[in-house]
C-alpha cells in the first residue's frame, strides 16, 4: 500500500510539473509534442508531424531517432514536460520496459499499432542474385550456430549453391527494434531447424537465447547503427554485401538495391501484408496518457497517424504497409478512449 501511495505521489508531482511547464510555469514551457524511438518508424512519424503542423496549424513536433530500446528508456524515465510524450517502436514494448515505466510513475501507457513492416534482406542491384532461407541467414550471422563457433567465412561454406564470396552483412544494432525482430523472426526460425537446439527453449531458455539470438562480432556481421540509409550506401559500395533493414528503406531505394527472397518469398508489399513473408512485423507507437490534455495535440497527432496509414494514405506511399481495416478501426477507438495497456497483455 505504501509503495502504491508513493508511486501515486510521484506521478502526481510529475504531472503537476508537466502541467506547469506546458502552461508556461516556472519550469519553462513546452507546447510541442516530443517523440523518440525507432529509426524504422521515424520517417513515418516525421511525415505525420509535417502534415500535423502544416500552415502553422500546430507547433512542429520534436522528433529523435534513438532506436526502439533507447526510446523506451527515455519514454519510461518519468512523467513531465522534460520527458517524451510518444515512443515509436518497431517491436512491442517488453515486459521489463513496461515495469520500468511503472516504477517511474508512467502508469498509463497507450499502445497503438500504426501499420506493418518487414525485415528486408537486400543487396545492390548490380550484385550477384541469390536467395536465402532463415537457416542460412542464421548460420551466416550467428555467433555460435547450433552451439558451435561460427567458422563460416563465405556463403558457399554454408551451402555450395550459394555465392563463393565473403559473408559481409550490414544490419541494425542491439538497441534497435529491427534487431529484435531479426533475431525473433528470422534467426530463431533458422536456429530451431535443429531439433536439439529447439529443445533448449523449454529446458534452458538462457542457453537457447545465447545460441539463437547472439550475433557474431568477428566482421561477418557489421553493426551499421541506427541510420538505415548508411546500410544502403554500404551495399552500393560493395555489391557482394548483404543488408538487413526495414521494408520502407528498400522501397525508398529500389533504384540501387533489391530484396533477397527468403524461403522463396520476395519482400514485397503484398507478401508482407498477407503474412507470407517470413520477416513481417507490426509497428507501434506508445503514448503517455498522463500527458494527454496537458501537452497540446497528442490525440489529434495520433488520429492523423492512423488516417495517414490507410491503404491509400500518404504513409503507404512512403513505404508503410497498412494494417487491416478492422485493426485500424480498433486503433481509432483506442486513440479516442485511451485505454491503458496492462502487463498481462504482454505475456
Amino acid at each position: 500500500m505504501l509503495r502504491t501511495i508513493a508511486l501515486a505521489a510521484v506521478a502526481s508531482l510529475g504531472l503537476s510539473a508537466c502541467q506547469d511547464q506546458a502552461s508556461g510555469g516556472q519550469g519553462g514551457t513546452r507546447s510541442e509534442i516530443r517523440i523518440v524511438g525507432s529509426s524504422t518508424v521515424f520517417p513515418f512519424a516525421k511525415a505525420v508531424a509535417e502534415q500535423f503542423s502544416i500552415n502553422g496549424a500546430n507547433p512542429s513536433p520534436i522528433l529523435e531517432s534513438t532506436g526502439t530500446g533507447g526510446g523506451m528508456s527515455l519514454f519510461c524515465a518519468g512523467v513531465g514536460a522534460d520527458t517524451p510524450d510518444i515512443a515509436n517502436a518497431s517491436r512491442r514494448i517488453k515486459a521489463s520496459e513496461f515495469e520500468l515505466c511503472q516504477s517511474n510513475g508512467v502508469t498509463d501507457i497507450v499502445e497503438v499499432q500504426i501499420g506493418i513492416d518487414g525485415i528486408a534482406v537486400a543487396q545492390a542491384n548490380n550484385g550477384p542474385a541469390f536467395s536465402l532461407t532463415p537457416a542460412q541467414i542464421y548460420e551466416a550471422i550467428a555467433a555460435r550456430p547450433y552451439g558451435k563457433e561460427n567458422k563460416n567465412e563465405k556463403w558457399s561454406d554454408i551451402d555450395s549453391s550459394l555465392p563463393d564470396f565473403a559473408i559481409s552483412v550490414y544490419g541494425p544494432p542491439s538497441t534497435s527494434g529491427t534487431r529484435d525482430a531479426l533475431t525473433e523472426l528470422i534467426m530463431e526460425v533458422g536456429c530451431t531447424t535443429d531439433s536439439a537446439t529447439k529443445a533448449l527453449k523449454d529446458s534452458d531458455e538462457e542457453a537457447f537465447k545465447d545460441i539463437c539470438h547472439e550475433v557474431r562480432t568477428d566482421g561477418g556481421y557489421v553493426d551499421a547503427g541506427e541510420n538505415d540509409n548508411l546500410i544502403v550506401q554500404k551495399l552500393k559500395a560493395n555489391p557482394n554485401s548483404v543488408g538487413i533493414f526495414g521494408f520502407s528503406f528498400l522501397e525508398e531505394n529500389l533504384d540501387s538495391v533489391r530484396g533477397i527472397s527468403v524461403s522463396g518469398v520476395e519482400p514485397t508489399y503484398d507478401a508482407i501484408a498477407s503474412g507470407n513473408y517470413p520477416g513481417a512485423r507490426p509497428l507501434y507507437v506508445y503514448v503517455k496518457k498522463q500527458h494527454v490534455g496537458v501537452i497540446p495535440g497528442l490525440r489529434e497527432y495520433m488520429l492523423e497517424f492512423i488516417e495517414a496509414g490507410s491503404r491509400d494514405g500518404y504513409l503507404v506511399k512512403a513505404g508503410l504497409i497498412a494494417s487491416p481495416e478492422n485493426v485500424r478501426a480498433v486503433m481509432t477507438d483506442v486513440i479516442r478512449d485511451m485505454p491503458p495497456l496492462a502487463i498481462g497483455e504482454l505475456e
